[in-house]
């Protein structure tokens, strides 16, 4: 009795196995007929991702890349599709990482530098503008809350032509490009800048100088998706309290009236009462 029932159950775990065999068979057929299927549909093409999370400030390597099938129509722009754009043959200068690139994430050109180049501000000028620096602190760096890649407007605050104090927006949407001498636009810690540098063309710079040696300078953070475009903003100690200085009309001149006469044959001119 015994021996019968163990070959059945022997009986039953080999015909389980062969089960399980041909489950696994079938649905391994089941997928690689469906990868064939979803390539003959979506055309693919190799794009270049981070094989791992990459930050700021590293040089790029190799080993930090790897190949992958991604859908023809949705290349990113600026994605390195071969090795060789990545990394040029014969050219032993490194790409510098430029921005938080989590893993699995392609890689562009906005994300690293040339090779060779440094990932200072100088590399994210565009033509045209400089980098410009202000000194902040607490107050005018709204608290410590601005961070690089930020847009801000700034105002002025001073003494007016007719000596009246008055504060007035100078420019507006300015992007930060770096706070004290840190340019990671992935840090999110909130820090007590002392000193805050733009990208600027040369008259707002002017500008912006001229401000800061004859005035006090307040930074407005500006929203992310916020596009308003802000028409010129002033506002006067006398306006901010609603003083109105009523200009007094001159007083009247008081009339003269006069009459000519003739005294001993000279012609004289003698003051009179006025009758009318």
């Amino acid at each position: 009795m015994r021996l019968i029932f163990g070959l059945v159950l022997f009986l039953g775990i080999g015909l389980a196995g062969l089960a399980v065999q041909a489950v696994m068979t079938r649905f391994n057929q089941y997928q690689a007929a469906l990868a064939q299927q979803s390539a003959a549909i979506i055309p693919t093409v190799e794009v270049y991702v981070a094989s791992r999370a990459l930050r700021y400030g590293e040089v790029l390597s190799p080993a930090d890349v790897k190949a992958i099938r991604w859908p023809e129509a949705y290349v990113p722009s600026g994605a390195f599709t071969t090795l060789d754009e990545l990394f040029p043959p014969g050219d032993d200068s490194q790409r510098t990482v430029l921005r938080l690139i989590e893993t699995h994430e392609p890689l562009s050109a906005s994300k690293v530098t040339l090779p060779g180049e440094d990932a200072g501000v100088a590399a994210r000028l565009a033509d045209g503008t400089r980098a410009f620096t202000l000194q902040i602190d607490v107050v005018t760096g709204v608290s410590g809350f601005l961070r690089t890649g930020d847009r801000v407007d700034v105002y002025w605050t001073g003494t007016g032509r007719n000596g009246e104090s008055l504060t007035r927006l100078i420019r507006s949407g300015i992007q930060i490009m770096a706070l004290d001498q840190t340019a990671d636009s992935d840090r999110n810690n909130p820090i007590i800048a002392r000193t805050i540098t733009f990208a600027a063309l040369p008259r707002d710079i002017a500008a912006l100088t001229q401000a800061q040696a004859s005035g006090r300078l307040t930074l407005a953070l500006v929203g992310i998706d916020d596009d308003t475009e802000i028409e010129m903003v002033e506002v006067s100690r006398d306006a901010l309290l609603g003083i109105n200085h009523d200009v007094a009309e001159p007083a009247a001149a008081p009339r003269i009236c006069t009459v000519r006469q003739r005294n001993a044959g000279e012609l004289v001119v003698v003051q009179v009462p006025c009758t009318n």
